[in-house]
């Protein structure tokens, strides 16, 4: 079985406390076969990491965390950048374009920024065909996120909208990474984006951290990376 971790940020989103390197190097000691970084609203990082990867062991999928007007939403295999602000159906369509296919991260959660979907913006949008075929999968278990019954609810969307489930740290930190993760058969990214078309994929729960432990570390980790932001050394 592949395990992997497809909601990672990196200093590349303004909430992101680690270096490319640093994910890269932590998700392969957290034995994941395939990452998605995803930065908020930027797909810099993940083309970069693109070129690094491959040192790693570790096989990169692009993507964007993408802002909608409507919730927060994982866009993977694409390599341009997604306009913040639309619709969210709009928006499933444009990465549709570029080849891509969307997940719904930690649907219905609160808490720590999260902008998150709607169940029944979930349900109204899918019933465009197009839409169906490209938002595959729901985050049912997110690993950071403070509101833990959101991942209950989200499970039982899942199985009501017959669409796959995916486990991710949503990792801002990297020792979150791996915390949350989606175990399918096969070990690459092929492997992985035919078992969330056919609906296979299986969520893999770490030890959870506390509330309290995902805000410090987050804050103690953001402050050590103020320096990199505020001097804009490489952030490699």
């Amino acid at each position: 079985m592949g395990l992997a971790d497809l909601h990672l940020h990196t200093i590349y989103s303004y909430d992101g406390t680690a270096s490319l390197a640093a994910v890269l190097s932590h998700a392969k000691q957290a034995g994941l076969d395939v990452i998605a970084i995803t930065d908020h609203d930027e797909i810099a990082g993940a083309l970069k990491a693109m070129e690094l990867a491959p040192a790693y062991g570790v096989e990169l999928i692009p993507g964007i965390e993408i802002t909608t007007a409507d919730g927060d939403l994982l866009a993977l295999f694409i390599t341009e950048k997604v306009d913040a602000g639309l619709s969210l159906v709009e928006t499933v369509l444009r990465v549709r374009e570029l080849g891509g296919v969307c997940i719904a991260p930690h649907p219905m959660a609160g808490g720590m920024g999260m902008k998150s979907l709607s169940a029944k913006t979930i349900l109204k949008a899918l019933r465009n065909p197009q839409v169906a075929e490209t938002l595959i999968g729901i985050e049912t278990y997110n690993a950071s996120a403070l509101d833990r019954i959101s991942n209950h609810y989200a499970s039982i969307l899942a199985n009501r909208l017959d669409i796959a489930h995916v486990g991710n740290s949503d990792a801002h930190v990297v020792d979150a990474i791996g915390l949350g993760a989606t175990e399918f058969e096969g070990n690459t990214a092929a492997d992985l984006l035919i078992a969330l078309k056919n609906k296979t994929t299986k969520v893999r729960r770490q030890k959870e951290w506390s509330a309290f432990r995902i805000i410090s570390s987050w804050g103690m980790s953001y402050m050590g990376s103020a320096f990199v932001r505020i001097t804009g050394l490489a952030r490699a």
